[in-house]
């Protein structure tokens, strides 16, 4: 990758070079050479252009380069070489600026996926030592430490485990696996430590089985072709008439130079990509990376939208909802006792409660005579009050009297439940759930005021819970239970409708996303492999964002395709004026670097605008 990019940056320089050398030879005496160190520079720029058309030719591809390759040969057959070199410069300059954007693109993406755990902890030798996932084999045992992915597929081996599987199973709520349970790879660990026996390589894991469906989703998917390919057969048939034509009804071979040179394609080599890479600058300064040409002139055609739920649609994260208490007590301060003695807890649901009071900016005690049950709860002494958090069948054990008139649980889709007690009573319960993300609704109209004709939501979280998180919006549908596969079906039955941009941010999104015509993966806190398969990376934790993106991709192929129609629609001008004579080959060149230079203005306009 670094060697073809140096290459294109290389044969930018020497026509460069070789035009101002060439024009500065005269001062030096050498007028005679001029011509020559033309052609000279020339020659290495034609002959990669040469070797990039037979490759696109087996390949089946039939672009703008032929044009450019014709007018240099044309050029420097009939000693026009001034021109040719000109054309070269303008050639390596346009394939620069692409190469330029995809090296970008790639470069943000290194970040991203340095993050990909590729060792594990293993108990050897009677000590822990960290191996390269390779090395692991079925019946090795692992310590998952807090915080670390669970590398392979595995079954618990101590007491308890809390596991964050939102980005393979959607579910934001994290879950308790007890010794004997398996543990699916690409889960978070949640909890404190705990032992895992390996039960599937790393190749043969639930993560890898993903990965795989990513690849096949990738392979399957249509190539597109560059914008600027779509008009290069029309031009250049347009241009071998008229420069035909100019030959045999003159006799004048100059003519047909002459109309090749004027011809150069640079409309298409320059204002596509001058628009496009302006548009992906623009794009990052609003923290969404596009991958490249080809995902922004996608991403200005979609026509329907699939939306993930957790972390995508939602936030991804249980935040407490509502603090239901008993008769005279204060919701205030059964949060504020809860949340005090969960300080000694590291549990994800405890911290979650702490933040929550912290951020009602409620005064939290230190409490003492701390005895927790790990996945279970907690009980403690806080202000000289005897206090019990956790599960309700947890609380209701350390109660002194039976529950009587008491807060009735909550049974809401997709909410947790934290009962507390205080001095042996039921006080109340703490509900926590994963919520919509502020201005979805808002989020939605903007999409269809974008033309977005169809947004369906798939989730693998349960249909009672998406159902209840989408009353309200303005969704076609709603497909829930989804494992990997099922949500790259439901991909691939949209595209009846037009081409379809998928959002995710989990790695059970990750195939969905490569199916798509525009993966867009929520890169802020989403899976590597969901950001890796994507095409599109919000690098911020907006999902608004997409409309932003949606607008700069259409205002940046709007501006291409004006450079494009104004710069061929000049072209055909000069090719008529060069085939009746009024116009010699350097004339035309000159010409067409007024044109170029219009062209590249014109394009430098998708870097601003609203």
């Amino acid at each position: 990758m670094l060697a073809g990019f140096l290459v294109r940056a290389l044969l930018v320089v020497l026509p460069a070079f070789g035009l101002a050398f060439g024009f500065a030879i005269p001062l030096l005496g050498q007028a005679a050479w001029q011509d020559g160190v033309w052609a000279m520079f020339t020659i290495p720029v034609l002959i990669v252009l040469v070797y990039d058309i037979v490759t696109s030719l087996r390949r089946g591809e039939v672009g703008l380069d032929i044009v450019a390759a014709l007018s240099m040969v044309a050029a420097l057959v009939v000693g026009e070489e001034l021109a040719a070199i000109v054309v070269a410069l303008m050639y390596a300059g346009g394939q620069f600026l692409e190469a330029f954007a995809e090296r970008h693109a790639r470069g943000e993406m290194t970040a991203l996926l340095a993050r990909v755990p590729r060792t594990a902890v293993q108990y050897r030798d009677g000590g822990l030592e960290e191996v390269a996932l390779d090395l692991i084999a079925p019946g090795d045992r692992l310590l998952i430490r807090q915080g670390d992915v669970v590398p392979v597929d595995g079954v618990v081996a101590s007491t308890l485990a809390v596991l964050d599987q939102s980005a393979l199973t959607g579910e934001p709520i994290p879950v308790q696996q007890h010794a004997g349970d398996e543990a699916m790879s690409g889960s978070t660990n949640a909890g404190d430590a705990f032992d895992l026996v390996v039960s599937r390589r790393a190749a043969e894991s639930t993560y890898a089985s993903i990965v795989r469906l990513v690849e096949g989703a990738q392979r399957s998917k249509a190539p597109m072709s560059r914008l600027a390919d779509r008009f290069a057969m029309v031009f250049l048939a347009m241009t071998v008439l008229i420069a035909a034509a100019a030959w045999f009804f003159t006799g004048d071979p100059v003519r047909a130079v002459a109309v090749l040179v004027i011809a150069t394609p640079c409309p298409l080599i320059l204002a596509v990509p001058v628009a496009i890479v302006s548009g992906l600058s623009r794009a990052a300064r609003h923290g969404i990376l596009i991958k490249g040409g080809k995902a922004i002139e996608a991403l200005a055609r979609i026509n329907s939208l699939v939306l993930d739920k957790t972390g995508t649609l939602t936030d991804g994260r249980a935040k407490v909802v509502a603090v239901n208490v008993s008769a005279n007590a204060d919701p205030d301060d059964v949060l504020r006792l809860a949340a005090s003695l969960d300080q000694a807890s590291k549990h994800i649901i405890a911290q979650t409660i702490v933040a929550e009071a912290q951020s009602r900016q409620l005064k939290l005690t230190i409490p003492s005579s701390v005895a927790e049950t790990p996945g279970e709860g907690v009980q403690g002494v806080v202000e000289g009050q005897s206090v019990a958090v956790g599960g309700v069948r947890f609380v209701t054990s350390k109660l002194t009297q039976a529950v009587e008139n008491s807060v009735q649980p909550s049974r809401d889709a997709g909410a947790a439940t934290v009962a507390v007690a205080i001095d042996g009573h039921m006080a109340g319960e703490i509900r926590l759930a994963d919520e919509l993300r502020s201005g979805t609704q808002f989020l939605l109209q903007r999409l269809r005021t974008l033309g977005v004709q169809r947004i369906v939501l798939a989730t693998g979280d349960r249909r009672e819970v998406a159902e209840a998180i989408t009353a309200g919006l303005d969704i076609d549908s709603v497909r829930a239970g989804l494992t990997p596969d099922q949500k790259v079906l439901v991909v691939l039955s949209e595209r009846k409708n037009g081409p379809v941009m998928m959002v995710g941010d989990g790695v059970n999104d990750a195939p969905a996303l490569a199916a798509a015509d525009v993966g867009v993966a929520m890169g802020a806190r989403g899976a590597t492999a969901s950001a890796e398969a994507a095409d599109v990376v919000i690098l911020v934790d907006h999902l608004d964002r997409i409309v932003p993106a949606i607008e700069i991709a259409r205002r940046s192929r709007f501006i291409a395709l004006e450079g494009v129609f104004a710069g061929m629609g000049l072209s055909v001008i000069g090719m008529v004026a060069a085939a009746l004579g009024y116009l010699t080959p350097v004339q035309g060149a000159l010409i067409q670097e007024a044109i170029d230079v219009a062209v590249i203005v014109n394009a430098l306009r998708a870097l601003g605008g609203r």
